[in-house]
């Protein structure tokens, strides 16, 4: 299993979803408090975030666990966005532990993360021949993102018609998914938690970053849409 988080909103610093919270992905990475499978998740993290001297984000992953790598800390207080989305890596038995097969997955202009497990054959079927990042299960659900979004699907269309797909043909699998463009986020919930906060941007994640009154448990099976806006939540 895996945590994952996105900012959308006033920009802030890549900490303030790593370290500056109490419950921060840093501390995530080794003391989650509401993971359902797996104990820590050391098997590598990933950031990404835009600026707009690029026409893409900007990515930073590693294979290793978050607190060992010692660039980080400053790295996190300089990068700076209106959108951030950030994941430490649980790896799933037989994943390889790369910095390949670590979120935020990119397609252009997109960001995506995912949390949980599925069978690869159903979601490689739904890549339609698309290559992905890496032989991971979430590189390939990646892929049969990226493939939809390419198609004209909408970012939330795109994640629900894969979700809902792989989640039939893999009774067993957990797929929420956390994606956005730069402007906007999508988000599903199917066999784990998500939360929401909307105190002044969106906040999404995993489980709350800190014990502050505001966090909203999403439903599973949900569809999450944030723009600036504002956000709407839809069953899958």
């Amino acid at each position: 299993m895996c945590r994952h988080a996105a900012w959308l909103g006033a920009p802030r610093s890549v900490a303030s979803l790593v370290s500056e919270p109490e419950h921060g992905l840093l501390r995530q990475s080794y003391a989650p408090r509401m993971q359902r499978h797996g104990l820590i998740n050391a098997d590598g993290f990933g950031i990404g975030w835009y600026d707009a001297a690029r026409a893409e984000p900007v990515r930073y992953r590693r294979s290793i666990p978050m607190w060992a790598d010692a660039n980080l800390p400053a790295l996190a207080e300089v990068a700076r966005s209106s959108c951030l989305l950030a994941a430490v890596r649980s790896a799933s038995v037989g994943m390889p532990i790369e910095e390949s097969a670590t979120a935020p997955f990119t397609d252009g202009a997109w960001l995506l993360s995912h949390n949980g497990r599925v069978a690869r054959g159903p979601v490689r079927e739904l890549a339609d021949g698309a290559g992905a990042e890496s032989t991971c299960d979430a590189a390939w659900v990646a892929a049969a993102v990226f493939v939809r979004r390419r198609a004209g699907l909408t970012l939330g269309d795109a994640l629900s018609e894969v979700v809902v797909n792989a989640g039939t043909k893999d009774p067993a699998g957990r797929l929420n998914l956390l994606a956005s463009d730069g402007s906007s986020l999508a988000a599903t919930t199917w066999g784990d938690t998500l939360f929401l906060n909307l105190d002044d941007g969106v906040l999404v994640a995993s489980e709350p970053l800190d014990d502050r009154p505001g966090w909203q448990a999403v439903p599973d099976r949900s569809l999450v849409l944030a723009s600036f806006d504002g956000v709407r939540v839809q069953p899958l």
